[in-house]
């Protein structure tokens, strides 16, 4: 059987004494094995619902007939919303104890596979009634919730308008009971009431179990920043201005650079260009004026020839 780590520190201590008590039935070892990997499901449940699916499973392996671990098998599957094996589970432990602490929790494994007919029934079932305050009312949270599945908006809100909601006491339940109603309203049309109830759940929820300061703030039309990305926004900025300018400025010195180059290629093209050209053209008179100066002598010789007498040929 694949065993997965579970650090050294983790003891089966740590798990509830009922439960211990449970396990009391397995020998020494196994019983320790299988109390380290319930904490490891404790402990992640919240945060990494699969590896405390994984850690489940491996207890159910190890006791599938102690009804705690059965209990602990169908709230991993419940968290990774495998609503058909945690009921499957939870049933199991129910019939294992007797108890129905479970009903609610089975109930809404009804809602997730598609079934809310079937959660209301068992909302109206006399096991209800077995149930302490704190179930009850989450029953009556299941309930709504079954009724919002099927459309009945109006009717989800009075299956939520009860004593607890109205009471001024803060119980464990009071924060999502008072959202779920302000919810409800929301989702009904009733924004003023809504807002109301948001504002009331924002006072009971001391441990911010829910996210009612920001769908209160979201009525109120307040839009939150966060400082912190808002400085790396300035900071961006910051660095684009400076790369820009940065830019800019190797960019002058490059033009000057290449200003510098053209300049002394100029200067070096007209001067030396231009004095090439005017020592050809001298070159060119001068062969000119000497081919000239040769043909005024030409011209000259002609006429003394023509001047001087001619003697009879002999």
């Amino acid at each position: 059987m694949k065993r997965l780590p579970i650090p050294d520190d983790i003891t089966g201590e740590e798990i509830d004494k009922d439960v211990r008590q449970e396990l009391q039935s397995l020998p020494k070892g196994l019983a320790e094995d299988v109390s380290r990997n319930l904490v490891m499901v404790a402990r992640l449940i919240d945060e990494d619902p699969e590896g405390a699916y994984a850690y489940s499973r491996i207890a159910l392996r190890l006791a599938s007939r102690v009804a705690a671990v059965r209990e602990a098998a169908g709230f991993a599957a419940y968290a990774n919303q495998k609503f058909s094996e945690a009921l499957a589970e939870f049933r199991a432990a129910r019939r294992m104890t007797g108890s129905v602490e479970l009903w609610p929790v089975m109930a809404d494994c009804e809602r997730g596979l598609g079934r809310p007919e079937k959660a209301l029934e068992m909302a109206g079932a006399p096991e209800v009634q077995k149930l302490d305050k704190a179930s009850q009312v989450e029953m009556r949270l299941v309930a709504a919730g079954a009724r919002r599945d099927m459309d009945q908006l109006e009717a989800a809100i009075v299956t939520l308008q009860s004593p607890e909601l109205a009471s001024n006491s803060v119980q464990p339940w009071t924060a999502r009971l008072r959202y779920a109603y302000a919810d409800a309203l929301l989702a009904a049309g009733r924004e003023g009431e809504a807002r109301e109830w948001f504002a009331k759940t924002v006072e009971s929820d001391k441990d911010g179990s829910t996210d009612a300061s920001d769908r209160l703030a979201e009525l109120d039309g307040v839009e939150f920043v966060d400082a912190l990305v808002e400085d790396d926004d300035e900071a961006e900025r910051g660095q684009v201005t400076e790369s820009k300018t940065g830019t800019e400025v190797r960019a002058e010195d490059e033009y000057q650079d290449d200003d510098e180059d053209e300049d002394d290629v100029m200067e070096s093209v007209t001067t030396d260009s231009i004095t090439d050209d005017v020592d050809d053209v001298d070159d060119l008179e001068d062969a000119e004026e000497d081919d000239d100066l040769d043909s005024d002598e030409d011209e000259r010789e002609d006429e003394r020839e023509d001047d001087a007498p001619h003697r009879p040929q002999s």
